[in-house]
């Protein structure tokens, strides 16, 4: 089966400084997932060197580096994230990078009261100038909810809410009323974000009807499937996206890789991804943006070279030449 790019008649929004460097209409950029290191043995990193293998990241011309939400380490999960609250950790990389755009994918919404969601972010953004990317969920792992004595079953609803409250949040003294309160004019919420709104991608389907996502979303991130599957859901959404009105928007990919040095490695099939050699990655990466993909988070959590050589390759061969 043969894929063709879908045409698109508009640009992506112009939003902040993040998301306008990381997203191109028709191109593909690359970022890197926290924790920068392997922990395939493990469910916890070490977090060794991670402030300087972002910034390695940053000086070698990754578009962004991406954390993620993980409050507990559940044992059925297997994996604690970059260990660190995201929005803690997303401000000591505002103070300690300068380009670099901050995603995190993704805050699970229900989790979190909104007010605090919108306040964390729009401070991360400011203090960023602009460069926060902030990708929300509705969470995928039941056991957290019953500790914080919340129910699983309506979290669908709850993300919507959620969603909406934090977009009334960068309005000026917004007064509205839903399920997690009643902000009315006497008060309002500081800082605004530096673009107006902070961009927000939803992740996977976090329990909402395609057409909603496609409408409400600032973008999608979405799993690994094979390209031509991949084709298929991206130009659904697209499709989506059209029909709701407004501009394009960015389609996100995350992938698990395992560099080889054989440059001509053929791929093997690991946890959401492949270990393979860079030729044969830099042709699935030129299918992604065949098909619409616009960004691809790369984890190298089961890479078993060393950490820094890997970042210095992937942009020697890879970022420099075909994804800059």
């Amino acid at each position: 089966m043969q894929m063709h790019k879908l045409k698109e008649e508009t640009d992506f929004e112009n939003i902040n400084r993040g998301y306008n460097s990381t997203f191109q209409l028709n191109k593909l950029s690359l970022g890197v997932i926290v924790p920068l290191e392997n922990y395939s043995t493990g469910s916890v990193p070490s977090m060794y060197h991670h402030i300087e293998r972002v910034q390695l990241a940053e000086q070698l011309g990754f578009s962004a580096v991406w954390l993620r939400d993980v409050p507990f380490n559940v044992s059925t999960f297997g994996d604690a994230g970059q260990v660190f609250d995201p929005f803690v950790y997303l401000g000591l990389l505002a103070a300690s990078t300068k380009r670099i755009a901050l995603g995190v994918a993704s805050i699970v919404l229900p989790l979190r009261h909104p007010a605090h969601v919108a306040k964390a972010a729009a401070s991360v953004d400011v203090l960023s100038d602009g460069r926060l990317i902030m990708g929300v969920a509705s969470g995928d792992r039941p056991e957290e909810y019953p500790a914080l004595n919340l129910s699983f079953d309506d979290r669908g609803q709850r993300f919507r809410e959620s969603f909406e409250y934090i977009r009334r949040m960068s309005e000026n003294t917004p007064v509205f009323k839903n399920l997690y309160g009643n902000p009315d004019s006497s008060m309002d919420m500081l800082p605004k974000p530096t673009a107006g709104k902070v961009p927000m991608l939803i992740t996977g389907g976090s329990q909402q009807a395609p057409d909603w996502i496609a409408a409400n979303g600032d973008g999608w991130i979405t799993y690994p499937r094979s390209v031509t599957a991949q084709s298929r859901i991206i130009n659904d959404w697209r499709e989506r996206i059209k029909s709701a009105g407004g501009p394009a928007k960015p389609a996100v990919q995350s992938l698990y890789i395992d560099l080889l040095d054989d440059p001509d490695a053929i791929p093997q099939p690991i946890h959401l991804g492949f270990r393979l050699g860079v030729n044969h990655l830099r042709d699935y990466l030129k299918s992604l943006e065949d098909i619409g993909i616009n960004h691809v988070a790369l984890n190298l959590r089961f890479n078993q070279a060393d950490i820094e050589e890997t970042l210095k390759c992937l942009s020697d061969e890879l970022l420099l030449p075909d994804f800059s």
